[in-house]
């Protein structure tokens, strides 16, 4: 799973971004009726979407053609383990986890059948339950028997389809709302599986443009029956009416846009598309898929996660009031939602694995070890055999990875030279994680050392990016107040300083804070501190704090550092805390001073237990 997600990252990286102009255009009949299409053909150059912007002006449209055809769209199969966690995704938002212990919940409250399976098969029962249900609620021409094989020679099919144990019940009472939710999925995708297809007519509209031998296409799509989609995936939403036109009549242009397209590397995987890959390879079974993702993700090797773009300008060719006007517009682009990420030991540990273990790691390998577990299992096969097969080679691998040099498990990359100090920049995996070094160990001046932050990673970061992270802590201003306060990154996440006191960095990164969210911040801690502090004493560090529990004597001393908290009720009952004199805390924190619970404890001798022996009579 790990080399599939680096892989496609190393994808997306090395791809190309190529940009053509893609052509949209609104006309109009003579009543007024619209017609949105598109050019069959896109423009590689702004210099040819220009012409043909121009040329349009001088143009007149007229239909040329309407192609009507039928077309059917068939329900999909009931839901195996994947399917499921696949649809839950993209439909509920559900992580694949998050889907698995929700169906492991219904499955045990009996509300659906066995939620770990790679059967599509439904029971003879079902078939007719759904029947059944159907033709009562749709009527009889809504139904179509279906009965669904599964195309994966590996498949176990130790239990049917997923679906709900009771087709007469929509819902289940006393649900919460995320099982209800996945509930419904199943009930309606079991149903629908067993319904008749959807019908549709496609119409074409082809508009001739009287000076250029492109043509513009207005595609619609009708639905004619609904069949299954009464129940499952209804998309009304992409339904296009089109007018009643015919070949020949004028058309009006009303807007036209010119707009420039990016090209775009494959997407990045999801978890749910990520399962789909796996099962596609053969690897894994149905009960392990959720574990799998969970795994690499609990081991810091994948990362999922929800990153904002970057802006981005494009070139826009727009005809308004029969004019050609050009603008360049900006838009969002690279966003990603709940996608896979890996992190820079994923890449030094796929790079090692590859070289030294490629044919282990192989996608081959793991799909035929899967075969030879069935083969096992149904005995073709002692299990010895199979393991004696592959621990020899590989033991003779764990041998030689002894000669490895552990430079090569550090992962380093030279990025180029500091201009301020000339020294050399690089990044490496440390014994806490990755970080950029200026400098070499030999040198007579210690390297500077800097951990990598948020998306930087090993593979790609850049030699600015490292050197920005030596830029720490950044000067956001000065008060008279508070003196020089300032921005980092420390243990525990970004943070604001003045002086001797911190504030944590919940919304802003510390390159982008500004003085006025910082002095906000501040005042909204020292209203916090003031509020907290009951009582101070001079020239001690010792004070009485609110606290979660009621009011408590603190020693001053900083967590890991011989911090001592003592609940005050606990050794001096109902005296009031700001009374408490600075001796009395001192005997506090010493200990000098007991408990009022335990100077309330009677101390009880324990009574001597008589005992008693039975003489045993001699028998005479």
């Amino acid at each position: 799973m790990v080399r599939l997600v680096v892989e496609r990252e190393r994808e997306i990286n090395d791809h190309t971004v190529k940009s053509t102009f893609k052509i949209k255009a609104d006309l109009v009949n003579d009543t007024g009726e619209l017609v949105e299409a598109k050019l069959d053909k896109d423009f590689a150059t702004k210099d040819e979407a220009l012409e043909f912007s121009n040329a349009l002006l001088d143009a007149t449209f007229s239909v040329n053609s309407i192609e009507k055809k039928p077309s059917k769209r068939s329900p999909k199969s009931p839901f195996i383990t994947s399917t499921l966690q696949q649809e839950a995704s993209q439909k509920l938002g559900f992580s694949v986890k998050q889907t698995m212990t929700l169906a492991q919940n219904l499955y045990r409250e009996g509300a659906i059948t066995y939620m770990r399976t790679d059967s599509f098969t439904l029971s003879e029962e079902a078939i007719a339950a759904a029947q059944k249900e159907i033709t009562a609620k749709y009527g009889v021409e809504y139904h179509q028997a279906r009965r669904y094989k599964t195309k994966d020679a590996g498949a176990q099919e130790a239990h049917e389809a997923i679906r709900p144990t009771d087709l007469t019940k929509p819902e289940v009472y006393g649900l919460e709302d995320q099982a209800a939710r996945l509930y419904a999925l199943i009930y309606k995708r079991t149903l629908a599986s067993q319904m008749s297809d959807a019908k549709l007519q496609k119409t074409q509209i082809k508009t001739n443009i009287s000076n250029r031998d492109e043509s513009f296409l207005a595609n619609g799509e009708i639905l004619v029956f609904p069949g299954f989609l009464s129940v499952y995936d209804y998309l009304s939403s992409d339904d296009k009416l089109l007018p009643d036109l015919s070949q020949g009549d004028e058309l009006t242009l009303v807007s036209f846009a010119a707009r420039e397209s990016f090209s775009r590397a494959k997407p990045r995987y999801t978890e749910a598309s990520l399962v789909k890959k796996i099962e596609e390879m053969g690897i894994g079974r149905p009960s392990t898929f959720a574990t799998m993702v969970s795994t690499v993700q609990d081991r810091n090797y994948v990362t999922k996660e929800t990153r904002e773009g970057v802006e981005r300008a494009y070139q826009l060719i727009e005809i308004n009031e029969g004019k050609v006007s050009e603008s360049t517009p900006v838009e969002n682009a690279g966003a990603e939602k709940n996608k896979l990420f890996p992190t820079s030991v994923a890449y030094l540990l796929t790079d090692f694995l590859v070289k030294h273990f490629g044919d282990i790691v192989d996608y081959k390998f793991t799909a035929n070890l899967e075969t030879d577990f069935d083969t096992i299992a149904n005995q073709g096969v002692v299990w010895q055999s199979v393991v004696k097969e592959f621990y020899g080679p590989f033991h003779a691998k764990i041998e030689a990875a002894d000669d490895i040099s552990r430079e090569e498990t550090h992962g380093m990359r030279d990025l180029g030279t500091d201009p301020k100090s000339g020294k050399p920049v690089s990044v490496r995996f440390g014994r806490f994680g990755p970080f950029a070094q200026i400098g070499h160990k030999d040198d007579e001046d210690k390297p500077a050392f800097a951990s990598l932050r948020g998306n930087l990673v090993i593979e790609t970061i850049t030699l600015d990016e490292a050197l920005e992270l030596f830029n720490m802590p950044r000067t956001v201003g000065e008060t008279d107040d508070f003196g020089v306060i300032k921005a980092n990154y420390g243990r525990f996440g970004p943070y604001i300083q003045y002086g001797k006191k911190y504030v944590s960095l919940k919304e802003d990164i510390p390159e982008d804070v500004t003085l006025e969210k910082a002095l906000e911040l501040i005042a909204a801690k020292e209203k916090f501190d003031a509020e907290r502090i009951i009582k101070t004493f001079d020239d001690s560090e010792i004070q009485i704090l609110n606290g979660r529990f009621g009011p408590y004597i603190w020693n001053g001393k900083k967590k890991g550092k011989g911090q001592k908290n003592i609940t005050i009720s606990k050794l001096f009952g109902d005296k009031e805390p700001s009374e408490l004199t600075l001796e009395e805390c001192k005997k506090a924190i010493s200990g000098k001073i007991k408990s009022k619970a335990a100077k309330r404890k009677k101390k009880t001798k324990k009574k001597a237990v008589k005992k008693t022996t039975k003489k045993a009579s001699k028998k005479s």
